[in-house]
């Protein structure tokens, strides 16, 4: 039976980003927004991002990807500015703002008061209850729906729904923080991982249950690494056994301060070593990789989709949860904080072998499957039914 075609459910629906790139904040917060919006492109949403003009901001990045951009310009009076209004602490990363929050909520009101949004997404760490409370009353006339993106679980939110990809993350931890009628998707099933990653999960782990070898490392340690841990680990592995046949990939992004010197380091590696940048194929790339040193941040979910062995560096505060909880679960070795990067050639002369690159595979395989992103829009889409109801 023919029949006209299914509208998407989203369609002509706009859908606003609260979400910040810098050299300090890194690029995970705003990739993982891209990852969303995408998907929900494909819904028929229209999406908006604002963002603010921090260094390493990624604003070519969004536009690439066919989002229009609300630029916010950092405050010349800085993040103080209007804290005194309050006597709430500031959230522990309120310094990544570039501004009060006061501040941030009235530059966005405008914006988003002439976008009309159905959905707010927040993925920030600065932000808390005050600043959503500060822009949904301000759009009273036309509140969206709020969704906040977290890691952190230590500020208090009003949000319609909260998704925390981490690993050992519960619903339970968000409980004194969310109003009780907020949904909250906890754990790596959620995690939100670009289609890529899903279409290529099947050839790399078909791959990976022939036996284990190691022919191709990749090393990828964020696209900012204003620190040049990268030079580090490469320093590394020049007194590491490796094979004579190892090959090794080094991807950055073009913002990354150290991206030249790294590339003069790699041409005077014992082993083969190329240097990449902004690459549009990481899924395939991780796919080919035997082995991965990486940050324990979001690209911990990409390689587990993928079932890549990974050494994890702590390259943040934030990343040492997700770190231990992969350490604990063998799905992935804990290298730890950047000092650390001299006990590579220990740990690889323990660790690195064919069976314990086997199991560390099969166990991280286990925790993401790739669709966390499909689940998400389909809790977004059904809350935007149920308003719809509601409202008829």
């Amino acid at each position: 039976m023919n029949g006209a075609p299914i509208a998407p459910r989203l369609q002509g629906q706009v859908v606003a980003f609260r979400a910040d790139a810098s050299l300090e904040i890194g690029s995970g917060h705003v990739m993982r927004c891209l990852t969303l919006a995408d998907a929900l492109q494909a819904q028929g949403a229209e999406c908006h991002f604002l963002c603010r003009e921090h260094l390493g901001h990624l604003y070519e990045v969004i536009e690439a990807r066919g989002f229009a951009i609300h630029r916010l310009p950092l405050e010349c009076n800085g993040a103080d500015s209007g804290a005194k209004k309050n006597l709430e602490p500031e959230p522990a990363h309120a310094h990544w703002l570039g501004a009060s929050w006061v501040q941030d909520a009235a530059a966005c009101l405008p914006h988003l008061a002439e976008l009309s949004p159905v959905w707010l997404v927040v993925d920030h760490y600065a932000l808390d209850h005050r600043w959503e409370m500060a822009v949904l009353d301000g759009l009273s006339d036309s509140r969206p729906r709020l969704l906040v993106i977290d890691d952190l679980a230590d500020r208090h939110h009003i949000a319609d729904l909260l998704l925390d990809q981490n690993l050992g993350r519960q619903a339970e931890d968000y409980r004194r923080l969310v109003p009780e009628t907020c949904r909250v998707l906890a754990g790596p099933r959620y995690a939100l991982l670009r289609s890529e990653f899903r279409e290529w999960r099947e050839a790399s782990l078909r791959r990976r249950a022939r036996e284990p070898r190691l022919q191709r490392l990749l090393i990828n340690l964020g696209g900012v690494d204003r620190e040049n841990i990268t030079g580090r680990v490469l320093d590394a592995l020049t007194t590491c056994d490796l094979p004579d046949d190892l090959q090794i990939s080094v991807v950055m992004g073009a913002s990354a301060p150290w991206r030249e010197a790294v590339t003069a380091q790699a041409r005077a590696m014992p082993r083969h070593t190329e240097v990449v940048v902004n690459v549009s194929d990481m899924a395939r790339r991780m796919s080919e990789a035997d082995l991965a040193i990486g940050a324990a941040g979001s690209t911990s979910w990409e390689r587990c989709c993928l079932g890549v062995p990974t050494l994890m560096l702590e390259l943040a505060e934030n990343q040492k949860g997700i770190a231990q909880a992969l350490h604990h679960a063998s799905a992935a070795y804990n290298v730890g904080e950047p000092a650390a990067v001299n006990r590579l050639p220990a740990i690889w002369e323990e660790h690195i072998r064919p069976t314990t690159l086997a199991q560390m595979s099969l166990v991280a395989s286990r925790l993401v499957d790739g669709n966390g992103v499909a689940l998400l829009v389909e809790w977004m889409t059904a809350e935007s039914r149920a308003e719809e109801i509601g409202n008829g």
